[in-house]
């Protein structure tokens, strides 16, 4: 099975370091997941995009792209519900 590298934007780190220990454990888990599976159960494709993918952990959202052809996960945002597609 490949695994997939996972990066994250800027944007994305610094989004993850402002939540509170306990979320961020659980996010980073559930972005580590996606290392063997970057399309699991329960993720959806975002609509108007190729290559992006939502997932749920919990009352947060993690907005991501997949690029098979180069193995990589890159997570691009990472929000709670209400405010992940504010942009």
């Amino acid at each position: 099975m490949t695994r997939f590298r996972i990066e994250f934007t800027a944007a994305a780190a610094r989004e993850i370091r402002k939540l509170d220990p306990p979320i961020r454990r659980r996010t980073l888990a559930g972005v580590a997941d996606l290392e063997l599976d970057p399309r699991p159960h329960g993720c959806r494709k975002l609509a108007g995009y190729d290559n992006a993918w939502r997932v749920r952990i919990g009352d947060y959202r993690v907005l991501y792209e997949v690029m098979d052809d180069q193995v990589l996960v890159t997570v691009v945002r990472v929000a709670h519900r209400r405010a992940v597609y504010d942009i």
